[in-house]
């Protein structure tokens, strides 16, 4: 018993609440339908007892009695008119041959198919003709005035043959009468059974109710309560909080892939945490690598230029000097040295200008960008008349920002514009600005060489040429301290991809930067020397 115990448990704890549904369905319907057929059943038969007493049994009882009453007439009436010869007491004996015809056809159709009661009455019948052939039709036929004589000879056969039609009808009346108590018994017996059929389909039904709202509560909703329970636990940050698997198949099945998901998430919560643990390590270190590469790159170049100007004031002076003097490949090494320390010094300069950028900066406040972009065309008119170059503009709005690095920012944008042109073509950039949400996006277009799409993000990194130094001069820093710029003032800089007749550089600045930038920390001596340089 114990192993198919435990089978049958096995089996029911595969079964899903679809399954539990069908079968709780399913048996319940049953036992609703059986107790119905019995209802119907009981009901029918109900109906069927009390249709028999009310149009067979009582009728049949009451009708044997008017049949005894109109027996009663008849002899009542042949006995007085034998006595008497009076013709008044034949009226009572024929209209009793009347009714005893009435009521003989009522039973006969009453009585139909019970065999036992049409006997009966059949032996009525025959007793009242016996009686009447001796009796009363001899009686009845005699002159009127006078006593009858048959009335004495025949008195003892009289009074035998009456009392066999009494005999007969007092035993067809006990057998009706017995008839009629049956079919109120069992009226009585069905209809107690109806009773009872009917209490057993409430409280079938109240009980099936509780097991239905039991069954649910205990099969799915206390384990969608659980569940629902578990989840909150979880999402309220306690995600080591085990789901807990209860219910039908299908539940626990659910409960274990959310519990899955759960382990899941922990592991990947866990991941997270150790590899946002080791970013913010690599953040800092980058951070901190960054700040000494910038105050490196600023210390080293400020550190060069007391040596750098003395080569070039020297390289100069032997130039001038001794140019000419010499042989004419001194003369070209000559020239080769002067520029290299121009260059130098060109370069050592744009370096100092992109690590002040976000490190050393004036006070943000508000500047009119068409006023500091209209003193960035004047300092760079002696590239705009030699190149002939046409600098137009929409409305500039006004912007919180810092005055020196949008000069800056103008300055290369526009000087990169003049200076990668076309060959034999008058330089044309215009500057655009369109408000875009809560940000201006500006956009630089010329009609100059333009720029690759495969290079729109290397042209951005530090030294970054994508030409050689004879073809244009420059250090390579202009457009990476541009993005710098930018990026400070919490915007974004990009090149157009889609525009083919030159090129087209846009970038957002927001009429107030989202934060206020400090000055990196660094040596307070090499950050004064910065300001006092810039």
């Amino acid at each position: 018993m114990s192993g198919n115990t435990k089978a049958r448990t096995r089996r029911f704890s595969t079964w899903t609440t679809r399954r539990w549904l069908r079968a709780g369905v399913a048996v319940s319907l049953t036992v609703l339908t059986l107790l119905g057929v019995t209802g119907a059943w009981v009901l029918g038969r109900t109906e069927s007892i009390s249709d028999t007493l009310v149009n067979t049994k009582s009728p049949a009882l009451s009708t044997s009695f008017r049949l005894e009453s109109a027996l009663l007439n008849q002899e009542t009436g042949i006995r007085g008119y034998g006595l008497t010869g009076t013709s008044d007491f034949l009226t009572p004996y024929q209209q009793g041959l009347t009714d005893q015809a009435t009521h003989t056809e009522t039973l006969t159709r009453l009585l139909h198919g019970d065999a036992a009661r049409l006997r009966d009455l059949t032996a009525v019948q025959d007793a009242v003709a016996t009686w009447q052939e001796r009796i009363a039709e001899p009686i009845a036929s005699s002159p009127a005035g006078t006593t009858s004589p048959l009335i004495t000879e025949r008195a003892a056969e009289g009074k035998e043959t009456f009392d066999a039609v009494r005999i007969a009808l007092s035993s067809q009346q006990d057998r009706l009468r017995a008839d009629r108590a049956r079919a109120v018994q069992d009226l009585s017996d069905t209809m107690t059974l109806r009773n009872w059929v009917f209490t057993a389909i409430a409280l079938v039904i109240a009980a099936l109710t509780v097991l239905v709202f039991e069954g649910l509560r205990r099969g799915i909703t206390r384990p969608l309560e659980q569940l629902g329970a578990d989840a909150r636990t979880i999402a309220a940050g306690t995600f080591e909080h085990p789901i807990t698997s209860t219910g039908p198949a299908d539940l626990r099945r659910l409960s274990g892939e959310i519990d899955f998901m759960r382990r899941r998430l922990v592991r990947e919560l866990a991941f997270t945490e150790e590899a946002r643990l080791r970013l913010d390590a690599q953040a800092a270190d980058l951070q901190r690598s960054n700040a000494e590469l910038e105050q490196f790159a600023y210390v080293a170049s400020h550190d060069l230029q007391e040596p750098l100007r003395k080569v070039s004031s020297f390289t100069q002076l032997l130039q001038r000097r001794y140019g000419g003097q010499l042989d004419q490949r001194a003369d070209q090494y000559i020239d080769y040295a002067v520029d290299g320390a121009n260059r130098m010094q060109t370069l050592i300069n744009d370096l100092l200008d992109f690590s002040r950028v976000g490190r050393v900066h004036h006070e943000l406040q508000s500047i009119e960008l068409e006023t500091v972009l209209n003193r960035t065309v004047s300092s760079l008119s002696v590239s705009i008349e030699e190149s002939g170059a046409e600098i137009t503009h929409d409305p500039l709005p006004p912007l919180v920002a810092d005055h020196t690095q949008m000069g800056m920012l103008w300055q290369n944008l526009i000087g990169n514009a003049i200076k990668f042109h076309r060959p034999g073509q008058t330089p044309k950039v215009h500057i655009s600005a369109e408000r875009e949400g809560d940000l201006w996006r500006f956009a630089v277009t010329d009609n100059g060489i333009g720029i690759a799409p495969e290079y729109a993000e290397k042209v951005f990194v530090i030294f970054q040429r994508l030409h050689t130094k004879d073809a244009y001069s420059g250090s390579g820093i202009g457009l990476a301290m541009c993005k710098k710029i930018v990026e400070f003032h919490g915007g974004t800089i990009a090149i157009d991809p889609d525009y083919r007749d030159g090129a087209r550089i846009t970038f957002t600045l927001a009429d107030e930067p989202p934060r206020a930038t400090e000055i990196s920390t660094m040596p307070e001596a090499v950050r004064d020397g910065a300001v006092s340089s810039a």
